[in-house]
């Protein structure tokens, strides 16, 4: 199953993947994660990253459990994807540019339908790029 959401960020797409390309700061917009531990190779295809999970349960995860996603697609200023090993799902988001120098994000989940319902992904890509697009805001107004 596949769930995708689009949002228009009031940023520069070069803002926007800055924001993106530091892995500590997945776990800002990224509502499963409360804690990011990337390895050496930082945000790079194949590189392994251990999370702490976020207080709330799912069916099939404890709350503030840990877990590893793998990275596994980088076009710089473009596309960042990861697999999520414990949770059974795959993730993408995708920039490109807007009018008036704004940044369109399409984020893209992917998982069996039966792990987006036991695990509570279905909203996940939305809310996502609420949080980024507030993480953009409040960068812009410093």
């Amino acid at each position: 199953m596949r769930i995708n959401a689009k949002h228009e960020l009031l940023a520069l797409r070069d803002d926007v993947w800055a924001l993106l390309a530091e892995p500590r700061h997945l776990s800002d917009w990224w509502p499963g994660y409360s804690t990011i531990r990337p390895d050496r190779r930082g945000l790079a295809e194949a590189a392994r990253w251990e999370v702490a999970r976020s207080s709330a349960p799912g069916l099939l995860r404890r709350p503030g459990g840990e877990g590893v996603i793998v990275i596994t697609g980088v076009e710089q200023g473009r596309r960042f994807a990861w697999r999520d090993l414990q949770q059974g799902f795959a993730a993408e988001i995708r920039l490109e540019p807007a009018p008036e120098g704004n940044t369109r994000a399409t984020l893209t989940l992917e998982a069996s339908w039966w792990r987006i319902v036991a695990e509570g992904l279905r909203s996940s890509p939305r809310q996502s790029l609420a949080r980024l697009h507030a993480l953009c805001q409040t960068a812009a107004g410093l």
